[in-house]
């Protein structure tokens, strides 16, 4: 399952960034989402956010477009897969202020901060992102709207967060070498996080992640994501994981939400953009390196894919 997944963030390439540090006192509750203007210190305003809150001390609730409000506890990050816009605070019944309301710009090369409340019970976080050119909509699609991970019951959780801490003071102080750290790191605890989330999965559940923990399925996913310039039909892959083809198409689409080939196009296109982007080879030696003879027939899956041509991507990747 890691290894997929692996493959997955490989190919759409995350970089993050912890780009406000805040100070919060009881009571308060604030209204926020991730904007690309938060983004810019650290990379062009990317296509997918996804947005995170490290409670360093003290602890808060949080919301996500009216649903149910979560306790959150210093040493835990909560990531907010689809970027929602969510309320968090000591008691969310107060009427929330808008987070560009609070929020102080940052010194040249720091980060932003908040220092807000009414004087009570401190609360300290650390507000970053995972951006991406290239959201891969199967991944995105089968996680929650928000995903808590514990690092400190993880298996390195005091040094990931004390290398958390110490990344976060360097930026701070204008020592923007650190930002690579804080991507690393933030990467790690997605997947760490994710991979909690998929151990909790009940067994009755769908989606793409739910696809990687079945034997034949997850069999099939790392089978495409291995050898994506094959020319792979319904019928060999289902003979690949020992199923009949009607019985393997009709589970494939079920758990992962789309057939057999039209992922695997998927697939070919995000590998593509990733090599578009890392500027290996010319457009007909890239649609090649992914199963197209045709150099117009790949970049006519790759406009239907991400609406503009290999070309402009590459332009507007650079």
């Amino acid at each position: 399952m890691l290894d997929a997944l692996s493959d997955v963030l490989r190919v759409i390439r995350l970089s993050g960034g912890v780009f406000l540090e805040a100070e919060l006192t009881a009571p308060w509750c604030i209204n926020g989402r991730i904007s690309s203007q938060d983004c810019k210190p650290f990379m062009e305003a990317p296509r997918h956010v996804i947005a995170s809150h490290f409670v360093a001390a003290g602890h808060m609730q949080i919301q996500v477009d009216g649903g149910a409000a979560v306790d959150v506890k210093a040493g835990e990050l909560v990531l907010l897969p689809r970027n929602d816009l969510h309320a968090f605070g000591s008691d969310l019944s107060l009427a929330p202020l808008l987070a560009s309301q609070v929020v102080k710009p940052p010194d040249v090369g720091g980060i932003s901060r908040i220092n807000y409340g009414g004087g009570g019970e401190l609360t300290q976080l650390l507000c970053g992102f995972l951006g991406t050119e290239t959201p891969f909509s199967p991944l995105l699609s089968s996680l929650p709207p928000l995903l808590i991970l514990d690092v400190r019951a993880t298996g390195s959780g005091a040094w990931i967060e004390s290398s958390f801490r110490f990344a976060v003071s360097e930026i701070a102080a204008g020592r923007v070498g650190s930002a690579t750290v804080i991507a690393k790191l933030s990467e790690l605890l997605f997947v760490q996080a994710v991979s909690q989330y998929v151990a909790s999965l009940p067994a009755e559940r769908r989606g793409w992640l739910a696809g990687l923990r079945d034997p034949h399925i997850g069999r099939a996913l790392a089978l495409l994501h291995a050898r994506p310039t094959e020319g792979w039909t319904a019928e060999a892959l289902a003979l690949e994981v020992g199923m009949s083809r009607s019985v393997f198409a009709e589970r494939f689409t079920t758990l992962v939400g789309q057939p057999p080939m039209q992922y695997l196009t998927l697939w070919r296109m995000h590998v593509a953009a990733q090599q578009l982007r890392e500027g290996r080879g010319n457009v007909a030696q890239i649609g090649f390196a992914v199963g197209y003879e045709s150099e117009a027939a790949f970049s006519r899956a790759f406009k239907r894919q991400f609406g503009t041509s290999p070309g402009n991507w590459r332009r507007q990747s650079a």
